[in-house]
């Protein structure tokens, strides 16, 4: 199994608040997106773009994966935030709004025509009908695009939908780039949770997001980084049935036996390749507080 890294919990910071910037320094979260999107006021996005940029030099942020939201395609914005994010050289480049595998074609072009380093990977957030329709085609557009990045509230908003507990409306959008994803080889994160005051509904959703097989979440605040990291990693349950599952099953073909059964349950392949991955993400998480 190739080495993996934990994306359980991606929050994002606004990247002209220098508080906040100087706050994630200190957070748990796997992941960061500095954000000059959404939470900068347009007459301070060329000051964020600066700031973030800052930022993913500073060296500050430990083993913390840093990435950079730009601003939409559709935005006066775009084309500097990437030239200027592909110069800074982050782990990702945040892109809304994604819609075709002819954006992520666009997007590559720029930040290669910038001098974007090899490490430097796009994210690209699926938040639109078209987004949904087209999630294949974007997923295996190109082997830099590594992750995909629901925007759940921009894609209630274009449904009509309404953001319930249990997401019923979504389920479906989800479903499908979540398959995309996994038929691409691609990490997929869930979208936020807005009322950072109901930590059970929170809770509710991160179980959800899990269940479902998304790798991990995106995250508004900072008191949602615990939880959620607790929600996407392994339990110490789990990660002893993965061991006794392995060993029951390794020891099996070693006695040559065709039937392995754990806690009166048979194990086949399928089983074992579960197991594995458990104790890998467990191993990777570990790693992040070497």
């Amino acid at each position: 199994m190739s080495e993996l890294r934990p994306r359980r919990s991606v929050l994002y910071m606004p990247g002209a608040n220098d508080k906040a910037l100087e706050k994630a320094t200190t957070l748990p979260c796997d992941a960061i997106i500095f954000d000059t999107e959404d939470s900068v006021a347009p007459d301070v996005k060329a000051v964020a773009r600066d700031k973030v940029a800052a930022a993913v030099a500073s060296g500050a942020y430990g083993n913390r994966e840093l990435t950079i939201r730009v601003n939409s395609a559709e935005t006066e914005w775009h084309t500097d935030d990437l030239r200027s994010a592909a110069a800074a050289g982050p782990s990702g480049i945040v892109v809304p709004k994604v819609n075709s595998a002819a954006e992520v074609a666009t997007i590559e072009r720029i930040i290669e025509a910038a001098g974007v380093p090899d490490h430097t990977r796009i994210w690209a957030m699926l938040e639109t009908p078209s987004a949904v329709e087209h999630a294949v085609e974007i997923a295996t557009s190109s082997e830099r695009l590594e992750v995909l990045v629901m925007g759940t509230n921009d894609l209630a908003k274009e449904l009509r939908a309404a953001l319930v507990p249990g997401r019923a409306p979504l389920l479906w959008g989800l479903g499908r780039c979540l398959n995309a994803a996994r038929f691409a080889g691609k990490v997929i994160l869930d979208g936020v949770y807005n009322d950072v005051k109901n930590p059970e509904g929170f809770a509710a959703e991160c179980a959800q997001g899990a269940e479902m097989g998304f790798d991990g979440k995106t995250l508004i605040h900072p008191t949602q980084v615990e939880p959620c990291n607790e929600a996407f990693s392994p339990s110490a349950e789990e990660i002893d049935y993965s061991r006794r599952v392995i060993e029951a099953f390794e020891q099996g073909l070693a006695d040559g036996v065709g039937v392995v059964t754990v806690d009166g349950r048979m194990i086949e392949n399928l089983h074992v390749d579960n197991a594995r991955r458990a104790i890998a993400i467990a191993d990777a998480i570990a790693a992040l507080g070497d």
